[in-house]
C-alpha cells in the first residue's frame, strides 16, 4: 500500500522538505509514503476563492490514482488519536487500495472534492502553515505505523 499525500503548494522551506524526507525514508517498502505537490492557483486577477479551489480540485483529480481511498484533511474532519490512526492503517491496507491524503490550498478544498472523500481527518484544532501540516502528517502516519507494527510507542 502506498500512502500518497497530495498537497497544494510546490515550494516549501528547506526545513520542511528535509523533515518530510526524513520521515518518508523510515517507512517500509510495503507502506511507502510519497508526496505529490500541486501547483497553487494564483490568487490574482480577480479570481474568487471558489474559482481558485475549483482549479485546484481539477489538479487533485488529475493527480489521484484511480480507485484510491481518499482521506481529506479538513478542519471539520474526525479527530483521531495516534492509537486510533494506527487502527485505521490495517483497515486501509486490507482494502488493497492506495491511500491519498489531500491537503488543500490557502482557501481549503473545493466542496465538490470533499464530497468524494471516503473519510475526513482533522489534523489539529490549530491553524497550521502548509509546510508544517505536511511534516506533522508525515510524523503522525509514521508514529501510527510504528504503533500498528508493534513497536514501542510511549508510556500508556
Amino acid at each position: 500500500m502506498k500512502l500518497l499525500v497530495v498537497a497544494v503548494g510546490q515550494r516549501q522551506p528547506g526545513w520542511a522538505d528535509e523533515a518530510w524526507g526524513d520521515f518518508a525514508k523510515r517507512f517500509p517498502p510495503e507502506m511507502r509514503l510519497e508526496l505529490k505537490a500541486l501547483k497553487a492557483e494564483p490568487r490574482s486577477g480577480g479570481k474568487t476563492a471558489a474559482q481558485c479551489m475549483a482549479a485546484e480540485a481539477a489538479r487533485f483529480e488529475a493527480a489521484l490514482p484511480k480507485g484510491c481511498r481518499r482521506v481529506v484533511l479538513d478542519e471539520h474532519g474526525t479527530r483521531r488519536t495516534t492509537a486510533q490512526l494506527a487502527e485505521r492503517l490495517p483497515l486501509w491496507r486490507s482494502e488493497g487500495r492506495d491511500v491519498a491524503l489531500l491537503i488543500g490550498g490557502p482557501d481549503g478544498l473545493a466542496p465538490e472534492l470533499k464530497t468524494t472523500a471516503d473519510e475526513t481527518l482533522r489534523l489539529s484544532d490549530l491553524t497550521l502553515p502548509h509546510a508544517f501540516a505536511r511534516v506533522l502528517l508525515a510524523e503522525a502516519l509514521y508514529r501510527a505505523w510504528t504503533l500498528a507494527s508493534g513497536h514501542p510507542y510511549h508510556r500508556e
